[in-house]
């Protein structure tokens, strides 16, 4: 199981009793596997005895921001003229992916993807300039191959100032994310939600440029140079030959797990004029490859972004007991580990989002014992709403 390769200590987690009580114990959820070309029609698992568990019956911890290194002092410093609390909150740092899929078990994880078709748009942050005529360490990314200098979509946080990251393009992003979804084919999907970044910051140089039709074209051709078609679990495939993706999650329902492991699933966490630009020409999202989070009413409603389970705990529940996908965050900006305070965690955990993401997968000392982890270390649990008539404390991600 691959949950015995991370030996990270378990976090603080006062609220676990309430989520999941008794001995952990093995499952047996063994894959039905179809035709490695494409996903047919969804199937019983070959062990009947077993209940069939569903995609949207699934829990798992995603990362926030996932390629994010925080800024080194001197950059730092830059950011906290303007606000400390700005600056407090970007201190945070991931592993890389693999490393957090292997290590910590990650399965959703977040890209900001900034449109440079010409190449070296954001090659020479600005905050670098400053901080390396003062004779600092700007803390550039190692970057030998002038990757950054090449036409294509960039991963980043802010330009200029923010700018640090474990991966500096969406194809090296994606390769990462292929070849390890390669060497783990008995992995739950993961989710890889994509946020289009367009909006210039105040006061910074370099403005980014708007993600038109054209690029948005050249973001599914990215994705497509990496990962054939049958890798991801689209749109299309959910909907199949219904006319909206509610009406086939409502009598279809999502595909069985089994059915799905070894998959990506890719998601627009834009919910603004980018998202409409996506949608345009393509109604319930046919033909697309990412999921889009729209109104309930709308063809395209299967999956949804709900950041803060606080003040929207009954929407999370309210869109998982309907059937839908959820994305929500178990913490932001620094505050719950700088404060160790677990209540955000909890109702996120409790909501039943499938997917729970943090930017504390471990606790950074510096700061406090906080971090978000399902409880005995699983990987992928019974979903606490949709799920809650299946087997619990059991490992979902498991190989023969």
């Amino acid at each position: 199981m691959m949950r015995n390769a991370w030996k990270t200590p378990d976090c603080d987690r006062p609220g676990n009793a309430s989520l999941l009580s008794g001995p952990l114990r093995t499952s047996r959820w063994w894959p039905c596997w179809l035709a490695a070309s494409g996903l047919l029609a969804w199937a019983v698992p070959v062990f009947a005895a077993d209940p069939v568990v569903r995609l949207n019956q699934i829990q798992v911890i995603g990362t926030h921001n996932s390629y994010h290194l925080e800024p080194v002092a001197a950059v730092r410093a830059l950011i906290a003229a303007s606000g400390e609390r700005q600056a407090q909150a970007l201190e945070y740092t991931h592993r890389p992916l693999a490393e957090q899929f292997t290590d910590l078990g990650i399965r959703q994880i977040e890209l900001d993807l900034f449109a440079d078709p010409e190449g070296g748009r954001y090659a020479q942050p600005a905050g670098a300039t400053i901080v390396q005529n003062l004779g600092q360490d700007p803390g550039l990314p190692l970057d030998p191959d002038q990757r950054l200098a090449k036409p294509g979509l960039k991963v980043l946080h802010v330009p200029d100032i923010d700018y640090r990251t474990t991966v500096l393009t969406f194809v090296d992003a994606l390769q990462q994310i292929r070849d390890w979804s390669r060497s783990h084919p008995w992995h739950v999907p993961i989710l890889v939600l994509l946020e289009l970044k367009e909006q210039a910051t105040p006061a910074l140089p370099t403005k980014p440029l708007p993600f038109d039709r054209d690029q948005l074209e050249a973001l599914e051709r990215e994705i497509l140079s990496v990962f054939p078609r049958h890798h991801i679990l689209t749109p299309d495939d959910v909907r199949g030959d219904h006319g909206s993706l509610p009406q086939a999650i409502q009598t279809r329902g999502w595909p069985p797990l089994d059915q799905v492991r070894g998959r990506v699933v890719f998601a627009l966490d834009n919910e603004d004029q980018v998202r409409d630009r996506y949608l345009e020409g393509h109604p319930a999202l046919r033909g697309r490859l990412l999921f889009a989070s729209v109104p309930e009413t709308d063809p395209a409603a299967a999956w949804f972004k709900v950041n803060d389970p606080v003040r929207h705990d009954d929407r999370i529940r309210s869109l998982v007991e309907q059937g839908y996908l959820v994305r929500t965050r178990a913490d932001a900006e620094t505050r719950e580990a700088r404060t160790n305070d677990p209540r955000r965690r909890e109702r996120a955990l409790a909501s039943g989002a499938q997917f729970v993401s943090t930017d504390y997968p471990v606790p950074d000392p510096r700061l406090s014992s906080y971090c978000v982890r399902l409880p005995g270390q699983i990987v992928a649990r019974a979903n606490p709403i949709s799920g809650r008539d299946l087997p619990q404390n059991v490992e979902l991600e498991t190989k023969p």
